[in-house]
């Protein structure tokens, strides 16, 4: 198959190849946040184009929907519509194209160098719900936690289990996050008490996004599910284990999770992803009706994380994989709404912290340093049981096949300290 090349410079191994064109919000020195399409290490400016007549014969309903601070109104358009501005892009790209490659001043003024422009978040994110979606690693936390035997709940392979999380401290590649405080009950003793999170942890996710709403007492099913999933971002979901563990019990996660969780910036469609389907892991017991679904409904992508220490160089501690997942995102957005619950657009939905079945594709610190025993040792000849401050916790992901590349970028944060107030101790 003869691949179609861009005359934008794509270079080899670029994330952001004319098969890719995801979407995101950035800004320049000059102007305001506004919405762009990543292709190589450039970014393509859609409200310049579309002022341009760019976009001619294409009805937007609103002229300025490429100038707003979220792409959600964007999203809102419709699949049919949004499909189509990806086509159109991809068709100006394309080498044999002279429309905008020959054109010396719409193509200086609608190419930016991503290296020159700051990403913002893409989405506003209205609400956010984290699935718990990997069998390793929902294996390995109860083995650590409960019994190695049974270290799955009851419910687990019935269910897509999750929570609704905070959507608003979700933040952008880049936003460094400050270590959270609160109350921890340190082995052995027996009163609480108060301070910074002393295990800092980073999970490995991914997060789809929605585009399409769903009234309050109707239900998607997981046969069109994809009609309401816009797209992809990665996702920290950034973990205080000892909060957690004194808080979960009786109801879940709520300040070890709430106090931030990081995204990258570049939201990569459902559409860019097709050719990377796969099967996903067998179900077992059978699933009841409304979870069951046709077709690879997961999809093959190649994850990583990085730690690099303040003074020291960037190390991967883990590589897994997106097909790990047990419940695939149709499943989770028919299990999210089987109750009536509504969707809204820009609804952001994490999968749960993605491990894979070896030590090196263990998603967290938790398990790879499996709960402290076995320290992961850095590039500066520290030792890494859990994330200290001044680290940078680095996530990246792409997809690969048949000489097509789709990448999401990285999502990268600095831990910074705790804060401090006169009212506490140091």
């Amino acid at each position: 198959m003869s691949l179609s090349t861009s005359w934008v410079s794509v270079p080899e191994n670029s994330d952001f190849s004319l098969y890719n064109l995801p979407f995101g919000i950035f800004k320049t020195d000059k102007k305001g946040p506004r919405v762009g399409v990543a292709i190589g290490n450039e970014v393509l400016d859609l409200s310049y184009l579309e002022k341009k007549g760019y976009f001619k014969g294409i009805d937007l309903k609103d002229k300025k929907v490429f100038g707003r601070r979220y792409l959600n109104d964007f999203m809102a358009l419709g699949k049919p519509v949004t499909n189509r501005i990806r086509e159109r892009i991809f068709e100006l790209l394309k080498s044999e194209n002279d429309e905008l490659r020959d054109h010396d001043k719409h193509r200086s003024r609608a190419l930016f160098k991503q290296s020159e422009v700051r990403m913002m978040m893409p989405v506003k994110v209205g609400n956010y719900t984290d699935f718990y979606s990997s069998k390793e690693h929902a294996t390995n936390v109860g083995t650590m936690f409960r019994d190695p035997d049974n270290a799955l709940f009851p419910n687990w392979k019935h269910i897509p289990v999750g929570y609704h999380g905070r959507a608003s401290s979700i933040v952008v590649s880049g936003e460094s996050v400050r270590r959270p405080k609160g109350q921890m009950m340190p082995q052995g003793a027996e009163v609480p008490v108060f301070g910074p999170c002393r295990l800092l942890d980073f999970e490995l996710e991914m997060a789809f996004i929605t585009c399409k709403e769903v009234e309050l007492g109707e239900s998607v099913t997981t046969h069109n599910a994809e009609d309401h999933i816009f797209g992809f971002v990665l996702f920290n979901d950034w973990s205080a284990r000892d909060i957690q563990k004194w808080e979960y019990v009786p109801l879940g996660p709520f300040l070890a999770k709430n106090f931030a969780s990081s995204i990258s910036p570049w939201v990569v469609t459902i559409e860019a992803l097709q050719q990377f389907r796969v099967e996903g892991p067998e179900q077992d017991p059978k699933v009841l009706p409304y979870l069951e679904f046709e077709g690879k409904k997961n999809f093959d992508i190649d994850l990583e994380v990085s730690i690099m220490p303040g003074n020291g160089e960037e190390q991967v501690v883990c590589r897994s994989n997106f097909k790990h997942l047990y419940w695939n995102v149709n499943q989770q957005l028919a299990h999210h709404t089987v109750n009536g619950c509504n969707i809204q657009v820009g609804d952001m939905y994490a999968s749960g912290t993605i491990s894979g079945p070896t030590p090196e594709s263990y998603g967290s610190m938790l398990e790879i340093a499996w709960q402290g025993t076995k320290p992961v040792k850095m590039s500066d000849g520290s030792e890494r049981k859990f994330i200290h401050d001044g680290d940078t916790v680095i996530m990246r992901g792409h997809a690969k096949n048949n000489g097509m590349r789709v990448g999401f970028g990285e999502v990268r944060t600095k831990v910074l300290p705790a804060t401090f107030y006169e009212n506490e101790d140091n």
